[in-house]
């Protein structure tokens, strides 16, 4: 993957909003991803990273000093990947934060990733639906859960939702549309929880969404964020 949006040349300030990593680390996660994701989920999962470096600008977090930006990038990009299907033996009755943690780790490792890198990934991703908790945990675990809040424009609770302009949106929502991505995620989420008792525990982020489901028809979620910046 090209660290420019597709036909761009000497990118504006502006347009540099959409760029993605372009190493080695961060093609092979998109690799990873995007055959196993839906567009929304996979869209959404990039929309995260971007919206994560801006939170860090925000915080007054810096590339190299507080953060790595491939681990940045490797944990919001894989921070739903225990939503997507396995090749092999299915989901293993963790609830998807955790089951996408354990991939994204293993995957890591299997890239060469110092396990400890890996660690931190596993954390983020682990505890990107946890408030209150992530932000205890370090810079990493903070930019997952800001830039997954920011691309919920405002019911996750994040204090930067106006960190992007509308000018960085557009161009952030152009290179990867939204497509209904609350509705979508939900669906995996909840298509996943009911698929064993394991990935759906009371008051847990995936067991409220699917009990939500299951006598409402729609979720709390879904519903707030239809007046939310981005919308649904």
């Amino acid at each position: 993957m090209a660290a420019t949006l597709e036909g761009m040349t000497g990118p504006t300030a502006t347009d540099r909003a959409a760029l993605l990593p372009g190493t080695p680390l961060a093609d092979a996660v998109v690799r990873l991803i995007r055959p196993v994701e839906s567009p929304s989920v996979f869209n959404h999962s990039i929309r995260s990273y971007l919206f994560a470096r801006m939170a860090a600008a925000r915080l007054a977090l810096v590339a190299g000093r507080d953060y790595d930006d491939d681990l940045l990038f490797a944990a919001c990009a894989m921070h739903d990947l225990g939503v997507a299907p396995r090749s092999s033996d299915g989901p293993r009755g963790q609830r998807f934060e955790v089951e996408g943690a354990d991939r994204a780790a293993e995957f890591l490792i299997g890239r060469g990733v110092p396990p400890a890198d890996a660690d931190q990934v596993w954390l983020a991703i682990a505890l990107h639906t946890s408030p209150g908790i992530a932000e205890r945990r370090g810079a990493l675990c903070v930019l997952v859960r800001e830039g997954v809040a920011l691309d919920f424009g405002g019911p996750l609770g994040t204090d930067h939702v106006d960190a992007v302009d509308d000018e960085q949106a557009d161009v952030i929502h152009t290179a990867y549309p939204r497509l209904d991505m609350v509705r979508s995620l939900v669906d995996a989420i909840v298509a996943h929880a009911a698929r064993n008792p394991g990935c759906a525990p009371r008051y847990a982020v995936p067991g409220e969404l699917l009990r939500e489901r299951e006598a409402f028809g729609r979720t709390r979620l879904e519903h707030a964020c239809r007046t939310s910046r981005w919308g649904n």
